[in-house]
């Protein structure tokens, strides 16, 4: 039979003859190399082992996973149960700069650090970095909070998380 006209399952029984001819091969050369390394014997057992254990036909990715449907996927695309417990990060930006190095390692303890936020702009509320709402600095029981005054939509969430 050509090349051409090879069905997978000759492709499958020549690679199990070729692993077959490989282990016979390392199996002969082991007995000289195991007096140099004892770990060499362990791995030829394992191929002799793996190589006794007969190849089915017709083994191969199409016949042991179920074919997806149009429906599963939808619906797992839907099902927002499965990703409601996974923690993300929430941070609560009061505003950036930028700083030369030769600054940054002058900065002491009472060294003040002007930022580019003013005072009494809403606070952006980021969610793993992704700006997801916008808010107005409180405190809660000698906590700092905040008070979303702004929010994107659920949707909009959840796409954002996806990047």
């Amino acid at each position: 039979m050509s090349e051409l006209n090879q069905t997978p399952e000759d492709d499958v029984q020549a690679m199990a003859d070729a692993a077959l001819a490989a282990s016979a091969a390392a199996a002969q050369a082991a007995p000289a190399a195991a007096e140099e390394d004892p770990g060499i014997d362990d791995w030829a057992a394992a191929l002799a082992e793996q190589n006794q254990q007969p190849v089915q036909p017709g083994a191969t990715g199409a016949g042991v996973f179920q074919p997806l449907s149009k429906a599963a996927a939808s619906s797992t695309h839907n099902d927002i149960e499965m990703i409601l417990d996974i923690p993300v990060k929430m941070t609560v930006e009061l505003g950036r700069t930028k700083i030369a190095i030769r600054n940054l390692l002058q900065l002491a303890q009472g060294s003040v650090v002007e930022l580019d936020g003013m005072a009494g702009e809403p606070m952006d509320v980021l969610v793993n970095g992704c700006l997801i709402a916008q808010g107005e600095v409180v405190v809660v029981n000698d906590k700092f909070g905040i008070r979303l005054t702004d929010i994107i939509t659920p949707a909009e969430r959840i796409r954002k998380l996806n990047r």
